[in-house]
């Protein structure tokens, strides 16, 4: 049976050595598509969408141009749509559902496949750390150690809070939402409100609601509030 590589080993969620010369090589390539992308400043969408595809290393050829730029941009509606800056270790690893956003300044540590489903909203500064490493720092060893790291799942329709953390190995089922500035450490049932650091459950969310301003207010609590006063009212309620 062949060695496997340290990327191969990598991919599979086994510990790894990051710094050999094809994954530093991976690294440095994905840094300098995330600055083409961060520094394209007045362009088209088809460009950004180009750009996104140079991190990713989707080789899927662009649609043919329309006749106005009207029209071009329609060809593009259902890409996700990713705010400058953003950061990620490989890009390879990212695969974002159509009609998704991400908010600016995301970091992606897409040692693992990080997957976000369609319809999905993420805010400003979440980060997806994918990687992790071994608790003993003497097999940690600095960049000379192994490490590793977990797939995260996003499921559809579902919305992060913008300073949100979601840690190695999390699924988030569809339709979740996550409260800003929580950390992620456990899975997210499908259609539940989830906020703080560790992020706990708050409620289910039911069918229909928050169809108007007032009700994104007060019913689907949890979701834009900071997480010390989620936090101070589950401790109010014994939770």
């Amino acid at each position: 049976m062949a060695t496997k590589t340290e990327k191969e080993k990598m991919l599979s969620g086994e510990l790894y050595f990051a710094f050999v010369p094809e994954l530093v090589a991976a690294r440095r390539r994905a840094f300098h598509a995330c600055n083409r992308y961060n520094n394209a400043g007045e362009v088209s969408r088809r460009r950004l969408v180009e750009l996104w595809r140079d991190i990713t290393q989707d080789a899927r050829p662009l649609p043919p141009q329309a006749a106005s730029e009207e029209d071009d941009e329609r060809l593009f509606e259902d890409e996700p749509w990713i705010e400058a800056p953003l950061w990620s270790d490989y890009g390879f690893n990212l695969h974002i559902g159509s009609n998704t956003f991400i908010g600016t300044r995301s970091t992606f540590l897409d040692v693992c496949p990080v997957t976000i489903g369609s319809n999905t909203l993420v805010g400003p500064s979440v980060n997806f750390y994918g990687g992790t490493h071994p608790l003993d720092g003497k097999l940690r060893n600095g960049i000379k150690g192994p490490e590793l790291g977990k797939p995260i799942s996003v499921g559809e329709d579902c919305w992060i809070g913008g300073n949100s953390t979601i840690l190695p190995g999390v699924t988030i089922g569809n339709g979740g939402v996550v409260g800003a500035g929580s950390v992620v450490t456990r899975d997210v049932p499908a259609w539940h409100v989830v906020a703080g650091n560790p992020a706990r459950i708050i409620r289910k969310v039911e069918s229909g609601e928050g169809t108007s301003s007032t009700e994104a207010h007060t019913k689907v609590e949890g979701a834009e509030k900071p997480m010390q006063e989620v936090a101070k009212k589950l401790e109010d309620k014994g939770i």
